[in-house]
């Protein structure tokens, strides 16, 4: 199979990047795959329409840490660092973290980064095997979820350079278990009471767990983009819902992250653990029929999923959405896409 980089790009004017949430968050627009040359216009607000019993929601559950650190050197430059998950193995205080660093090449294995008032808060440890990322220890006592609470900031995507007013409106409505870099962002078009909607019709909803990692930060810079290494993700999906999943009509996993850890409990027979899962072209699915999802960035695994989903026919909905003013990336509108059409 021949697959170019070239495949998964397409033109993103920068005005159509959303650099804040909309209000109400189902208000945002829901374009619905109704085939080759068709498609639907909506609303999240009006998912009920496309959905019907005996359907299966399927929700990422995962809560988004405040884990963006902005720290300075004892010389006083500045620095970074964005934490992507405890390093197992490193004791059970979640203090060793692998994190992003900036300026990587400048700072030096057991340098102290210092939080705005001056208090010691990051030790810089060695690279990881991965290369891109190192091992740091957060310093400090207490608790490491209120010492991120005191000194982090939600970890925004970098094309989003609006100030973020209310941190909850990164987070979605049904988040729970602390510890993603990144919000499961389709998942934040969802209000209480589009869920009710769903339930009282006869969808069940369903959660798995997917931390999203370092991929969500991480474009395709090789030719070929088979040969990009995907970086690995903590996932956990339990045999109830893997039971539901097989019962039902119809899966519809509310974004990349609950798909990836769907298909990856299916695929390697693993109710939890860590995946690699590339899902491309030739990809046989194994438990999802629709997928709900925000429009992605050019040259990415994430883009490379939903080729691997409609195939070419991305590229139609991409054009119709550009088209007709939908906002695109993390705080942008959705799409509703059906793999069997």
């Amino acid at each position: 199979m021949v697959v170019r980089l070239a495949d998964f790009d397409y033109e993103l004017p920068v005005e159509r990047i959303a650099q804040t949430p909309i209000e109400p968050r189902d208000s945002a627009k829901l374009l619905v795959d109704q085939g080759a040359s068709a498609s639907l216009h909506l609303h999240v607000s009006d998912l009920q329409q496309m959905l019907r019993p005996g359907d299966l929601l399927v929700v990422n559950d995962s809560r988004v840490i405040p884990a963006r650190l902005a720290l300075h050197r004892h010389t006083g430059g500045a620095a970074e660092v964005l934490l992507l998950e405890p390093i197992a193995g490193a004791g059970t205080d979640r203090r060793v973290w692998e994190a992003l660093v900036r300026p990587g090449k400048k700072l030096k294995v057991g340098e102290q980064l210092l939080a705005s008032d001056n208090t010691p808060l990051v030790e810089i440890g060695p690279r990881t095997a991965a290369g891109d990322t190192f091992e740091v220890t957060l310093l400090g006592e207490g608790d490491v979820l209120d010492l991120l609470a005191a000194h982090g900031e939600m970890p925004l995507p970098p094309y989003i350079t609006t100030r973020l007013g209310e941190s909850e409106r990164y987070q979605t409505v049904y988040s729970n278990e602390p510890g993603s870099a990144a919000a499961p962002t389709a998942g934040l078009h969802f209000t209480p009471a589009v869920l009710e909607n769903l339930q009282a019709m006869g969808v069940e909803i369903a959660r798995v767990e997917l931390v999203v990692g370092l991929d969500t930060f991480q474009p395709m810079s090789v030719e070929n983009p088979l040969d990009h290494r995907i970086h690995s993700e903590r996932y956990r999906v339990s045999a109830e819902v893997l039971e539901q999943c097989r019962a039902a009509q119809r899966v519809v996993a509310v974004g990349t992250t609950a798909t990836r850890a769907l298909e990856s409990a299916a695929t390697f027979g693993e109710l939890e653990g860590r995946t690699r899962l590339f899902i491309h072209r030739g990809y046989e699915w194994k438990l999802v029929d629709l997928l709900m999802t925000n429009f992605h960035l050019p040259k990415t695994t994430l883009l490379m999923m939903i080729d691997a989903f409609v195939g070419q026919r991305w590229r139609s909905l991409y054009e119709t959405a550009l088209a007709n003013d939908y906002r695109f990336l993390s705080f942008g509108d959705a799409m509703l896409l059906d793999r069997s059409l």
